[in-house]
């Protein structure tokens, strides 16, 4: 299913089925919602799980301007929850895409009834990325492979990836690659659009306004995370208006691509309480 955000953009809606309260899972940058799956599985007896590309990934159209301004990912957001008909469903976002539920509940307040949100990207201050090997490692990327099944070898050979569970690496290139006329398969997020959203993220201001956000919201963070420190956590979780932190332990950034049975059974507990 195709519906209509912002600048153009055309974004693609993805039923991950389950049975429960409407559930909506905002992927990373980099990443697509079918590589929710084995998440999705596991949250599958309590919710009723949606996903969404967002702009620039998986099946979804490029921003026509070309500009990854992250006010964009939180307009996807809410054109997947107006899309659906959803009635202030819950929602679970994962760094980009927790930035993306913050910015849309900031944007139009009500639209979550709780949130859960690990990782979410949102700095007090912003500050040059150019140089940062986020953006490096992006640009040079390799993201043409022989098949499928030589894209999940050389991806899955080295960290970040390596560390993912298995299902959530596959679903990952499966439904995260296409195919090239002269043979083989290309990854469906460009590298110059990874680059420039990880370039835009510290620009974005939901930091700002993270009062404003009054549903339960649940942040998690992995104890053996590099990319958010314990101390800027917990300032985020006491500016929410209802805010509380969990830690899990020897879980890193993609802690719910990493162990997705153990996350989602921590989403489920914080959700169903709220």
């Amino acid at each position: 299913m195709l519906v209509s955000s912002t600048d153009g953009v055309e974004i693609a809606v993805h039923d991950l089925g389950g049975d429960g309260p409407d559930l909506l899972l905002a992927h990373a940058t980099g990443f697509h919602a079918r590589a929710w799956g084995p998440l999705a599985s596991a949250l599958a007896q309590h919710f009723h799980c949606w996903s969404f590309d967002a702009r620039g990934h998986g099946d979804s159209t490029r921003p026509q301007s070309g500009d990854f301004d992250w006010r964009g990912f939180g307009a996807d957001a809410l054109a997947a929850v107006d899309g659906l008909g959803l009635d202030t469903p819950l929602g679970f976002g994962h760094s980009q895409g927790g930035s993306a539920l913050l910015l849309a509940e900031q944007a139009r307040p009500g639209t979550f009834s709780a949130l859960y949100l690990y990782e979410p990207v949102a700095w007090p201050e912003p500050f040059a990325m150019d140089d940062h090997p986020l953006v490096t490692g992006a640009q040079r990327r390799r993201d043409r492979f022989s098949s499928v099944e030589a894209a999940i070898e050389r991806l899955g050979s080295k960290p970040p990836l390596s560390e993912l569970d298995p299902r959530a690496l596959r679903a990952y290139v499966e439904y995260g690659v296409m195919a090239v006329p002269d043979g083989g398969v290309t990854l469906k997020c460009r590298r110059e659009d990874e680059a420039q959203t990880y370039r835009m993220g510290p620009h974005q201001r939901s930091f700002d306004h993270l009062g404003e956000v009054t549903c339960p919201t649940t942040l998690a963070r992995g104890t053996a995370t590099r990319s958010l420190a314990l101390e800027l956590a917990e300032r985020q979780a006491a500016l929410l208006g209802r805010g509380r932190l969990e830690l899990f332990d020897d879980l890193g950034h993609f802690g719910p691509l990493q162990d997705p049975v153990r996350v989602a059974a921590r989403i489920t507990e914080a959700l169903l309480a709220s």
